[in-house]
């Protein structure tokens, strides 16, 4: 038993899972009552924003309370000494629950901070080349794809993709996309996208790009930790990671992937040597001790509870609330039934609210009301949208609040 396993003994009473269906164990509320009782969370609003990050369990923020106060004691001394294998150890974690290589990987604050360094810092571009997004990206990745033209002095492409959605639509658009735009060269990808949740059918659109010589950096913030399907398996070659949304770790970690032979593909960051090492490609400077020593037990507690319980969990909670306000005529639903495109996140609008305000005036209306917090978000080539996002510690009866609480407001 390793220190990260030995800091969940004390008072984590999870039964054993091993040969549990995950689809059956979604909806055993007994077990996930214990998991939510790892949780300090709020009761004064019914939590259903969960997408912007995840809160800790109590052993990680017991474990990220207790680094604090050694950092805080040993100072320097500890900085210098004893952290640097720290650091090591939570690394080499990380690396073997996401199946990829030490040296592939690299801690950073957040996917934010890993993304725009993977783009930014993309030099297989020349003047006249093409690079492409669309309109589920977010907003951040979105600027730093901007950003080339003014760097890199390449044409930028945007689409939208369908709505409703589907499997071979989603494809569709991307393969149409390559071929309108055969100058592409680099490819943005969400693998989850944070406006509706929609799943991409990452492998594949990957396989395409790669067949028209297009690389694909990939947005996996809110895609690995809820969705199963192995980063190597995914296809792409760069990837920006978050530790902190449905890992479970302290607020400011995530990473920064890129596949082995690729580094050199990247500028070094400011200042650092020109050499294949992914830490040359980054300079965070002082990091958050603390977070760092506290990440490897919060994957410990991942692993625990299991990704593919996680995942069904996610989706028996939000397909409760789509379900039940699906067909009703005054809302619209901007959600897949097809679970191979579906994640945690589902979003929907009130028909004929297409702007922000209206959108940010509802979720008003829905917390003054109901008390349940959900959050507008716009970007959609199809209008603002509101977003509902549960986390593995939301219950059955708050979804039934949030039913009626989008009732309430569509009148």
């Amino acid at each position: 038993m390793n220190e990260a396993e030995r800091c969940l003994e004390d008072g984590v009473v999870l039964p054993d899972r091993a040969g549990c269906d995950p689809a059956v164990l979604a909806g055993d509320e007994a077990w996930w009552g214990q998991v939510r009782a790892l949780y300090d969370l709020t009761d004064d609003v019914v939590m259903l924003d969960n997408g912007y990050w995840g809160a800790m369990a109590d052993p990680v923020l017991r474990a990220y309370q207790q680094a604090t106060v050694t950092v805080n004691r040993g100072n320097a001394w500890f900085g210098r000494r004893t952290f640097p294998a720290l650091l090591e150890q939570a690394h080499a974690h990380l690396a073997q629950v996401l199946g990829v290589a030490v040296d592939e990987i690299v801690l950073t604050r957040g996917a934010t901070e890993a993304m725009q360094l993977l783009i930014g810092g993309y030099r297989r571009l020349a003047p006249g080349d093409g690079v492409l997004y669309a309109d589920i990206d977010y907003d951040s990745m979105i600027g730093a794809m901007q950003w080339l033209q003014q760097r890199r002095g390449v044409d930028v492409q945007r689409i939208a993709l369908p709505e409703p959605f589907d499997h071979d639509g989603i494809v569709d658009a991307y393969r149409q996309a390559l071929a309108r735009y055969p100058r592409t060269r680099l490819l943005l990808l969400t693998q989850v996208n944070h406006r509706n949740g929609m799943l991409l059918p990452v492998a594949e659109i990957c396989a395409l790009a790669r067949a028209a010589g297009v690389d694909v950096v990939l947005d996996a913030a809110h895609g690995l930790g809820q969705v199963e399907t192995p980063l190597r398996e995914l296809g792409a070659d760069f990837v920006g990671i978050n530790l902190h949304k449905w890992f479970g770790a302290p607020v400011g970690l995530g990473a920064m992937y890129v596949r082995r032979g690729r580094v050199r593909d990247l500028d070094p960051y400011m200042g650092e040597p020109d050499e294949d090492d992914i830490r040359t490609r980054l300079h965070t400077g002082t990091v958050n001790f603390a977070a760092c020593m506290a990440l490897p037990v919060a994957l410990a507690l991942h692993q625990r509870i299991g990704v593919a319980a996680k995942r069904a969990r996610l989706l028996r909670l939000r397909n409760q609330w789509l379900d039940a306000v699906r067909d009703d005529a005054r809302v619209q639903v901007l959600a897949s039934a097809d679970p191979q495109l579906s994640s945690a996140i589902a979003a929907f609008r009130l028909r004929g609210q297409l702007g922000m305000d209206a959108n940010m005036a509802t979720a008003e209306r829905m917390l003054q009301q109901s008390g349940v917090f959900v959050v507008a978000r716009e970007g959609l080539a199809s209008g603002a949208c509101l977003r509902v996002t549960p986390g593995i510690f939301s219950t059955p009866a708050q979804m039934d609040a949030l039913v009626q609480a989008v009732r309430a407001v569509a009148g």
